[in-house]
């Protein structure tokens, strides 16, 4: 197999930018994509070379050329499209979360097993350069043992109410890629969990049971500690920082700007505000995860963001939000 012919169930904002990227990629034969709605794929010049634009998700999933399918669609429809896809031994790249029930993610995770295939979740700022070099000072040992944890992730802009509505929540559409990289930073599993949060930008948020701003503490198996702070909005771009502190130093990630240029004149040192928005931001780790996905299934090399991963940051999601909810510290062996 020289190319992974693959399928795209969901043609959302990620799915399409997934189909550009597969498109540009050497690795990949896009044959199909599936939506239930398609009229708004008729203009997009690019999705113009695949071959197959269809309303039906079972023409791809039973395909017996496509390897591969790339699930995109709205949450509530994962586990039922990667159970017929693994039934059909099909490699599964799957973006978070994996399902709003965490039963259901469990029992999905023992048919991967079952059937063999590749699964990969769409965690993908573990493949932005910076959090991986990060991850890698800290893996070599270059500051010692990791003691505090800390990540600041702050949306540009609140979201519309309609996606608040069918979000799931601060936690499990947001945060989660936060649990998922604090995971990935320490190496370790969490034992605890305790969150502060609230409504404070507006109340399109209260009034759907949710919050726009959080403070999360976490404490690891090893007793060192974690702190992620959420907001919605953050006006003057997309803030995205991470810091692990140990015993021998520091590694830190600060904010991506559009250019690296600061001006200082008698009157104002200035420089560019952070980029704007997500996919401007994690555009190399879009590309790079996908890659990654396709060298895991053509040279049988390791999946970096596993099904494991994916239930782990649920279940982080999951205690969270109860933490909030019953105002106390969640141990994570409740949930396990």
């Amino acid at each position: 197999m020289t190319k992974l012919v693959v399928g795209i169930i969901g043609a959302g904002r990620i799915g399409q930018l997934h189909a550009k990227n597969i498109l540009l990629s050497d690795n990949y034969q896009l044959k199909a994509i599936s939506d239930v709605y398609t009229d708004h794929l008729k203009d997009i010049d690019y999705l113009k070379a695949v071959p197959v634009i269809t309303q039906n998700a079972d023409d791809i999933l039973n395909d017996p050329e496509i390897d591969a399918v790339f699930i995109c669609s709205s949450t509530d429809t994962h586990i039922d499209f990667i159970t017929k896809a693994a039934k059909n031994n099909k490699h599964i790249f799957c973006e978070k979360p994996i399902s709003f029930d965490i039963e259901k993610t469990k029992e999905t995770l023992e048919v991967i097993k079952e059937t063999g295939v590749k699964f990969q979740v769409g965690f993908n700022r573990r493949f932005d350069t910076h959090f991986r070099k990060a991850h890698d000072v800290v893996r070599n040992g270059d500051i010692g043992t990791p003691q505090v944890i800390k990540i600041t992730s702050r949306d540009p802009e609140a979201p519309p109410e309609e996606y608040v509505k069918r979000s799931g929540g601060l936690f499990i559409d947001m945060a989660i890629h936060d649990f998922d990289m604090i995971r990935y930073l320490s190496g370790q599993d969490v034992k605890n969990i305790t969150v502060k949060a609230s409504s404070l930008i507006d109340d399109r948020f209260s009034r759907n049971d949710d919050v726009d701003t959080a403070i999360i503490t976490l404490t690891f198996a090893d007793d060192s500690l974690g702190v992620i702070d959420n907001s919605r909005q953050a006006v003057y771009g997309y803030d995205q920082r991470i810091e692990v502190f140990g015993n021998n130093g520091m590694v830190q990630v600060e904010n991506q700007k559009p250019t690296n240029v600061k001006v200082s004149t008698n009157a104002a040192v200035t420089e560019d505000k952070p980029m704007y928005f997500f996919l401007e931001r994690y555009n190399e780790g879009y590309i790079a995860e996908i890659h990654d996905f396709a060298q895991s299934i053509l040279e049988d090399k390791p999946i970096v963001a596993k099904f494991e991963d994916g239930l782990q940051a649920e279940l982080l999601a999951k205690a969270a939000k109860l933490s909030w909810q019953e105002n106390r510290t969640v141990e994570l062996s409740e949930l396990r």
